[in-house]
């Protein structure tokens, strides 16, 4: 079987998408803060109620488009992120991890929701029609498409995971290959951010 390729996660980010500002802060992860990405959806819970990233208001949110048939890429972030959470200890609580798939026309309600359990119970995933799906993936700077595999298919996609603060601002881009333990790290900068010094302060 062939391997599933998936799009390169900074070839797939316009560099307009980019702040101008944006500095090395630290971060393992890809610094968006001020981006022009997002910064809502609406698409709808496995019961089909209506799904936006506001109703996590107060929570550090990991938003990764994906599908549930996706061999390797999906399962590794879903994977990592459950080793985050553990790594982040009493902080894990604060985040809530959010999947969107990018193929509708076969992850259904009830699938998503039986996938989700499948890594964490806390994880959940949204849906949305052909078209919303599209209009959101834009909005996002979320590249993917079909590719024949067999009688069926599969799917191409960015592989990334966004991560919004708890005013629910773009903050920073997860990179594939970056291991839980950098991710966690460059959470915890954004869950608990050091006050900068007196003098580190008047020059900023």
């Amino acid at each position: 079987m062939r391997r599933r390729s998936f799009l390169s996660t900074v070839a797939a980010l316009p560099l307009a998408a980019l702040p101008l500002a944006a500095q090395a802060r630290g971060f393992t992860a890809i610094d968006l803060t001020g981006a022009a990405i997002g910064p809502d959806y609406l698409l709808s819970y496995p019961d089909g109620k209506p799904a936006t990233l506001r109703d996590f208001r107060g929570k550090f949110v990991l938003l990764f488009f994906g599908f549930t048939q996706c061999p390797d890429v999906c399962p590794t972030a879903l994977s990592r992120a459950v080793e985050i959470k553990r790594l982040l200890g009493a902080d894990g609580n604060k985040l809530q991890i959010v999947f969107a798939t990018i193929d509708p026309e076969r992850d259904t309600g009830p699938l998503l929701r039986e996938y989700m359990a499948a890594f964490d119970p806390t994880f959940i995933a949204v849906r949305g029609t052909g078209e919303q799906t599209a209009r959101t993936a834009k909005d996002f700077k979320i590249m993917y498409r079909k590719v024949p595999s067999g009688g069926s298919y599969t799917m191409d996609h960015t592989a990334i995971t966004y991560v919004f603060d708890a005013n629910g601002k773009i903050r920073l881009g997860l990179k594939h290959d970056q291991t839980a333990q950098q991710c966690a790290d460059d959470l915890r900068q954004l869950i608990n951010p050091k006050k900068p010094g007196f003098l580190q302060g008047l020059f900023q």
